[in-house]
């Protein structure tokens, strides 16, 4: 069964092309990412150690942002500038990484962030495969 990202693509008057299935995956994980993001970063602020990890906040926040701001842009399929979502999803996934990074820190500490780094991960992943399919 085709998910809703899925439908709205292929109803898209403009369509997506050959590339339907990288760009839906890309918009599924960036969302995914961006919400797992907002859940760790509060999820950090409920801990008792609070305090140690607000670098682990600080990058959380950043990261659901940019992955909303992507999810976003890939979502508008009217006029699409190749190189401008290519600059994006760049960013993107150097966000995904450092934010993966981070909470790798605390993994063992706290699941959350062990799930959050997880996220990261598959949201970069996805970023670099389209970014290489655009070019």
């Amino acid at each position: 069964m085709p998910t809703q990202t899925q439908e709205f693509l292929r109803t898209h008057p403009r369509g997506v092309g050959g590339d339907a299935e990288l760009v839906s995956s890309a918009i599924e994980r960036l969302a995914a990412c961006a919400q797992a993001c907002t859940a760790c970063a509060d999820a950090c602020l409920g801990e008792r150690d609070a305090a140690d990890l607000v670098p682990c906040v600080r990058i959380n926040q950043d990261c659901a942002d940019v992955c909303e701001a992507a999810l976003h842009v890939l979502s508008r399929r009217t006029a699409v500038d190749p190189l401008l979502q290519r600059g994006l999803l760049s960013v993107c996934a150097e966000y995904c990484r450092a934010c993966a990074e981070e909470c790798r820190r605390h993994a063992d500490r706290h699941e959350h962030c062990a799930l959050c780094a997880d996220t990261c991960m598959l949201c970069e992943d996805a970023c670099t495969r389209l970014m290489a399919r655009i070019g």
